[in-house]
């Protein structure tokens, strides 16, 4: 029985029997890359959106960058080949947001009063 993949399932630039992407792949995802951070720095540095708005303008742009990045560069698609990677991603994921929840919840719970230094 032959592996029968569709198109949908691999990532873009990657042929159906080739195991890497292609130079077009790369030079695309770089393009991206490289459109997104001029993008947020246009949104940051200019009145382009409405005040309020340019963190969450922000926002979406880093998760975009963050997008283009995995599939473009770490060629981490939706077909099954690409389970274990998605697994490890979403373990990492896990692992940063515990690290930074668990140090906010500390910082915001510190008795300040007991840290004054004594005269």
């Amino acid at each position: 029985m032959t592996d029968v993949r569709l198109f949908h399932d691999r990532t873009p630039g990657v042929e159906e029997y080739e195991p890497t992407a292609s130079y077009l792949s790369y030079t695309a995802g770089l393009g991206l890359a490289v459109l997104l951070t001029i993008v947020s720095f246009v949104v940051s540095q200019t009145n382009l959106l409405w005040p309020p708005g340019v963190p969450v303008g922000l926002i979406v742009l880093a998760f975009a960058q963050i997008g283009v990045h995995l599939v473009f560069f770490l060629h981490l698609g939706s077909g099954p080949e690409s389970t274990n990677n998605i697994l490890a991603l979403a373990f990492g994921v896990l692992v940063v947001f515990l690290v930074i929840a668990g140090s906010i919840w500390i910082i915001a719970n510190l008795n300040w009063n007991m840290m004054e230094i004594p005269r």
